[in-house]
């Protein structure tokens, strides 16, 4: 299981080790490919009054700090297309925000660096057109095949969070799973699926209760990993409270989807 976890933002030097000495045993898991997740600047917030992080050189500076402490591999996203070689010689996993899934320029400097490049799904896109972020990919990296088996070779991933249904609200057709599948290995975002946009009156509210059913049904359906965005008190958290787990919830929906992958195998 790939497992994709921390704080959405980097808060504070604190608040980062604080969760990171939480998600350690996870690195330790020999059934689970783990990836911490923190973002050095929200640059997509609701509001301009909004909490973005640190900024780049301070939070690639922390995220350091975090690997030599604790030996994680790293994820965090990049929004313009110049960060994506000095964000790439520090993290592991460069993840292409939802908003900006069919930006080129953006996806072809990811591709350049020799990062695994998460590409989550846009909340306005038919899953069936990710196929073409993807293939920018490939091609840049020099890839002419195409399909599940290349994309995992070349290291490219999707994730799903959920698809515009209305205002403030996003709902997750689970035939998106498989449908993606087909051309890449795919990650659920199960906290961010629950996110309610804009619905909190200048922020994003959400609804944490669905997290945990999401992502069971999620793991029923089969998908290759998760991500969870998680926080030692996430009705303190400057971004995305709301829609976080705390460390015991997360603890506990792991569980269930090792349970689910179990009786999986026995079909």
């Amino acid at each position: 299981m790939i497992l994709i976890a921390g704080p959405c933002v980097i808060e504070s030097k604190e608040l980062l080790f604080r969760v990171a000495e939480k998600l350690a045993k996870y690195h330790e898991d020999p059934a689970v490919d783990f990836y911490f997740k923190a973002s050095f600047d929200k640059a997509n917030r609701t509001s301009l009054e909004s909490f973005r992080g640190p900024g780049m050189e301070e939070g690639l500076r922390l995220l350091e700090e975090v690997r030599q402490n604790f030996g994680f591999s790293l994820l965090t996203d990049i929004h313009d297309y110049t960060q994506a070689k000095p964000v790439g010689e520090v993290v592991d996993v460069l993840q292409i925000p939802a908003f900006l899934c069919r930006q080129t320029d953006l996806l072809v400097e990811a591709a350049k660096t020799s990062c695994v490049v998460n590409v989550k799904k846009g909340q306005f896109l038919n899953p069936a057109d990710m196929r073409y972020s993807v293939k920018k990919i490939l091609e840049t990296r020099g890839v002419k095949e195409e399909g599940y088996a290349a994309a995992k070779k070349a290291g490219v991933w999707l994730t799903e969070r959920g698809t515009t249904f209305g205002y403030g609200n996003l709902v997750v057709d689970m035939r998106a799973l498989g449908i993606m599948r087909e051309f890449a290995p795919v990650i659920f975002d199960a906290t961010h699926s629950v996110q309610m946009p804009g619905a909190a009156g200048g922020s994003s509210g959400g609804k944490r209760e669905f997290v945990a059913p999401l992502a069971r049904a999620a793991a029923a359906v089969g998908v290759d990993g998760f991500f969870f965005e998680t926080h030692v008190n996430p009705c303190e958290a400057l971004c995305d409270g709301p829609n976080m787990l705390d460390l015991e919830q997360l603890d506990a929906t792991l569980q269930s989807l090792r349970a689910i992958e179990v009786a999986l195998q026995g079909c």
